[in-house]
């Protein structure tokens, strides 16, 4: 297992030299932010990433996100062009030394919550989600500001991309997963990369947009569209955890025998009613999540790849990227390490 820790660039506030402060902490997961999505990443942007982390003693080695393009999810007559982006793209992260990407199926948004700063009983602060608060608006007659829209589009253009969704349903959508992975999990299959899907965040339909990586049945179907090794899953127990449905220790315990989760996010998740839940600490005890079970079920079924602790809550005073402060993401990982390290058979 290698502990890992996502890194927005240069200009995040959580600096390379922080992270690398974390016990145990071998590597960064991070991204080109300033590519268009869709288009292919100069080599210089990505050996900038890892001379980066190379020279504050981390490693470069998880991709997170290489976002797929709205047209190869609508499988638009521009998808194949994208999707050949897409694959140049896989090429030169292996000759990068990246080892696994991670990307979603997700249409329009990936993740989205209700709230970005929920006040918790501790005085924290942490994203949560509401459904009827979520529900209660509609995008085609109101200003949607909600956390996980991709705020780049106009309008307009959102408007527009809803409508041309209104043609795409579940069945669809996996038709247009499989075209992309017929082309991309051979190339990362040459290139020595892994792909490693993140579940839908969160995991039911929003808006009347299809999701369908919600569930174990949909992982199953997943992983037999090009059933190699390379085609994967970045297993996120709070993505997969806040449906009660989903028995995540099982799960995890299940797809890493199969040797098919490349990249886990780990953080726990308190569900607080049909549809409903905030975002805890890491701790089993704070939330819905039995972690510690979670983690066993990794090591004692052969996991060996990416961990990294997934969204923090703001604590001590500080401010930043909600989710994505240094304080409670250091602590998520060293609590991650202990349970790994103590766990034993038996």
């Amino acid at each position: 297992m290698k502990m890992t820790f996502r890194w927005y660039g240069e200009s995040d506030p959580v600096t390379l030299e922080k992270i690398r402060q974390i016990p145990g902490m071998t590597g960064i997961v991070s991204a080109v932010y300033s590519v268009p999505v869709g288009e292919v990443w100069g080599e210089e942007h990505i050996e900038r990433i890892r001379k980066a982390a190379n020279d504050a003693g981390l490693e470069f080695e998880v991709v997170e996100s290489v976002p797929v393009h709205e047209s190869i999810k609508l499988g638009d007559s521009d998808a194949p062009r994208l999707i050949e982006n897409y694959c140049e793209n896989i090429r030169r992260f292996g000759k990068a030394g990246v080892k696994v990407i991670c990307y979603n199926f997700m249409p329009v948004f990936d993740w989205l919550r209700s709230e970005l700063s929920r006040e918790l009983a501790d005085g924290s602060n942490a994203l949560a989600y509401e459904n009827a608060e979520v529900l209660a608006l509609d995008p085609s007659v109101s200003e949607l500001s909600l956390p996980g829209w991709d705020e780049s589009y106009t309008k307009g253009q959102l408007m527009e991309l809803l409508e041309k969704y209104k043609q795409i349903d579940s069945e669809k959508l996996w038709e247009n997963l499989h075209a992309f992975l017929s082309k991309a999990v051979p190339a990362a299959a040459e290139a020595g990369v892994s792909l490693a899907i993140h579940p839908d965040d969160p995991p039911w339909g929003i808006f009347g947009l299809p999701r369908i990586i919600c569930s174990e049945a949909d992982i199953d179907r997943f992983l037999k569209l090009v059933d190699m090794p390379e085609n994967g899953l970045t297993f996120c127990t709070g993505s997969l955890g806040v449906s009660p449905d989903n028995d995540i220790p099982k799960m995890a315990a299940k797809y890493a025998k199969m040797g098919r989760i490349h990249f886990a996010h780990l953080r726990n998740i308190l569900i607080t009613g049909e549809r409903c839940f905030e975002e805890s600490g890491h701790l089993s005890a704070n939330g819905s999540l039995d972690m510690d079970a979670i983690v066993k079920a990794l090591k004692f079924n052969g996991f060996k790849g990416y961990i990294r602790p997934d969204h923090g809550r703001m604590i001590w005073g500080e401010t930043g990227k909600p989710g994505y402060g240094l304080f409670d993401r250091a602590l998520g990982a060293a609590y991650i390490n202990g349970l790994w390290e103590a766990s034993k058979e038996g």
